[in-house]
């Protein structure tokens, strides 16, 4: 929703120039000295024991699964492949990061097979940030996924920027307690990942290109065929049931609520704040941002601009502050997705 005119305008400015920055500023002074005052034993968090009409929900159950993601939106999920990148993600105030071995542009441009990051990088950057971590897997590589599992990270991405090992079929989701994302181009493919556990979807872009424009293409498809759903009778979403492969109920479900009955990320191409505002406008939970910041000469810059964009999206004087805080000449060089041949499209993989 648009702010009213009074808060557009000078004062807004203000808040964000003079006050935002201090006040920022001010927590983290807060939060360091109840952390010295802790380690003198001045206090402790929370009571020792939690009281019984508490309950903490298990791990791995449908609601820890499918509630994790919720507290994702609006924020930005940034791929990052090292622990100084994962540091300069959490500082501009990303949500989450997302670990691999190299980002997609680099994966375009090496070729050769694209496999889950290090162990090791992994955990490193688990024990370097304190927001979520997610890591990407191959499509249908049950044990990359299992070994995430194993080491804890947060989220696993069942990707089709790394290289997939089932070229049928992709991983049974309901088998782990971790929550997995997967990409999807249609309602269709969105559904059946879905139905095979993912707890989050993200729309697919053309990863690596710095182009939104399939991002754009394949959010708008998703939107369409969900309000062509609801002017459907019973009888008709029965029969686009069978047709998608997947169950009846899930079809009304998503019918009824009028949008994807999980989070949906963007991703694929995004590379400025106004790439992010855009994906948000149309309907994204989020955005993924995968080469566009570190393939970029002003990361930390353009981390913060995007994060600031994806947030106010909903304000095109914010998202204006936002995109004058980077250089266009600094941008990603992008890649020309005309250009590239049907068997170089990351897109299309497990569908």
């Amino acid at each position: 929703m648009t702010l009213p005119p009074y808060h557009v305008g000078v004062e807004r400015a203000r808040l964000y120039e003079v006050g935002f920055d201090r006040i920022v500023d001010f927590f983290y002074r807060l939060a360091e000295a109840a952390d010295r005052l802790r380690e003198d034993g001045w206090f402790q968090y929370g009571p020792e024991k939690l009281p019984e009409y508490i309950e903490i929900p298990a791990r791995g159950t449908l609601r820890v699964k499918y509630g994790f993601p919720v507290f994702q939106k609006g924020g930005v999920c940034m791929d990052v492949t090292n622990t100084e990148q994962a540091g300069i993600a959490e500082e501009a105030g990303a949500a989450s990061v997302m670990v691999l071995d190299k980002l997609p542009y680099d994966v375009r441009r090496q070729g050769g097979v694209a496999r889950m990051a290090d162990v090791k990088v992994i955990q490193q950057v688990m024990d370097t940030v304190t927001i979520p971590v997610m890591a990407k897997v191959r499509i249908g590589h049950y044990y990359e996924a299992a070994i995430l599992e194993s080491i804890g990270v947060d989220m696993i991405d069942e990707s089709e920027v790394l290289t997939p090992v089932d070229e049928k079929h992709h991983i049974n989701k309901w088998l782990f307690k971790v929550p997995f994302v997967n990409g999807a181009r249609n309602l269709g493919e969105a559904l059946r990942r879905i139905t095979e556990g993912a707890a989050m979807i993200r729309t697919k872009g053309e990863a690596g290109t710095g182009n939104v424009a399939e991002a754009v293409r394949h959010m708008k498809i998703i939107v369409k065929e969900i309000w062509s759903l609801r002017g459907m009778t019973p009888e008709e979403r029965m029969r686009v049931a069978r047709e998608y492969g997947v169950p009846h109920q899930l079809v009304e479900l998503t019918a009824r609520l009028g949008r994807l009955p999980v989070v949906n990320f963007a991703a694929g191409g995004i590379a400025t704040p106004a790439d992010a505002a855009l994906m948000m406008w149309l309907g994204a939970d989020g955005v993924f941002v995968g080469s566009g910041i570190f393939k970029s000469s002003d990361p930390r810059e353009r981390a913060a601009a995007i994060v600031l964009a994806t947030s106010m999206w909903d304000d095109p004087e914010t998202v204006a502050e936002a995109q004058a805080m980077i250089s266009e000449q600094k941008s990603m060089m992008g890649i020309d997705i005309r250009k590239l041949k049907p068997e170089e499209l990351l897109q299309v993989r497990g569908d």
